[in-house]
């Protein structure tokens, strides 16, 4: 998937001219392009994708259907040609467009949560299209972000939306402390931190996610477990078309249930609710391609199951 997203980004001029040609098309013309461009990646181009894709839904969904892995494997594609072309030819557009572009609720919490005056962290997988969502709260909030600009293949994207006013801290060349040094400082300012939960490096602190051992980031856990941050459980999904659904949820104070000592705890909360939104609408999430090689191996041979003390802390976060 990289090898492939890293050719339809390599040149920029070519993007641009496709950018200006393409804005001359009905959008509904470029849904069908963008749907007749998935069908052909899915049914003929992507045949190593499509077995991946699919192996890897079966593994973490087993309560879905082979019919409906298949739907959801198709739907996967698809949202990543959508994404891919809003990011590349369509994202300068986006300034004027929010009022149809983006249906959102209960975004009334993170309102309330800022007023505290100790920031907000909004919490999420990467789902949908999260460039998009990005853009819509620094449009709106003091915001900022942590991406892997290291990674050739991804780095033209943050580039692109770099330049439309959107911060990021490079996860890749910014040492861990000054990293969270500069995460505190923007919270402490009242500021927004928009953080995607489902990273994965084998360098990573334990932790679970789909029940599995894989290794996650804390760094959510601990700014709000040290300062009292409000956490903002956050999906975005592709309603139809070009039309994006936000939805905020109730904040987290993990303050008030988890200690420094039991940050691991923590950081199992925030995944199970990545899990949740993931298992709600699968075609949405990026990592399918690739989720296969975030899992370890336990002493037993098991992937492990969530224990009891970890279901209740769920319920007191």
């Amino acid at each position: 998937m990289y090898e492939w997203i890293a050719k339809v980004t390599a040149d920029r001029q070519a993007c641009e001219r496709w950018a200006r040609r393409c804005g001359l098309l009905p959008r509904s013309v470029l849904a069908a392009l963008c749907r007749m461009a998935a069908l052909l990646l899915y049914s003929c181009a992507g045949s190593e994708l499509r077995r991946k894709v699919q192996g890897n839904m079966k593994e973490l969904l087993p309560e879905r259907s082979a019919q409906q892995i298949r739907k959801a494997g198709f739907r996967y594609t698809e949202n990543v040609i959508f994404a891919l072309y809003e990011i590349l030819l369509e994202s300068h557009r986006l300034p004027g467009s929010e009022k149809w572009r983006f249906r959102t609720e209960g975004e009334a919490y993170l309102e309330e949560a800022l007023r505290l005056g100790r920031g907000a962290i909004v919490y999420t997988p990467h789902a949908g299209n999260f460039f998009y969502y990005y853009w819509y709260l620094c449009r709106k909030y003091s915001c900022l972000t942590v991406a892997t600009g290291g990674s050739p293949e991804l780095r033209p994207l943050y580039l692109k939306f770099l330049d439309m006013g959107c911060p990021g801290l490079d996860y890749d060349n910014t040492p861990p402390l000054e990293l969270l040094r500069k995460l505190r400082k923007h919270l402490q300012a009242g500021g927004v931190v928009f953080l995607l939960g489902d990273f994965w490096r084998p360098t990573f602190p334990p932790a679970r996610f789909f029940g599995r051992m894989t290794r996650t980031p804390e760094g959510a856990a601990t700014l709000s477990i040290e300062q009292g941050v409000p956490i903002i459980p956050f999906s975005g999904w592709r309603e139809r078309g070009w039309v994006h659904r936000m939805r905020f949820e109730a904040p987290l104070y993990l303050s008030s249930s988890f200690t420094k000592a039991t940050r691991t705890e923590a950081t199992n909360v925030l995944n199970r609710f990545m899990e949740r939104i993931i298992r709600e609408r699968p075609e949405q999430w990026f990592y399918w391609f690739n989720a296969e090689e975030r899992w370890e191996i336990e002493q037993g041979g098991g992937a492990g199951v969530h224990t009891e003390q970890e279901r209740r802390k769920t319920h007191t976060a």
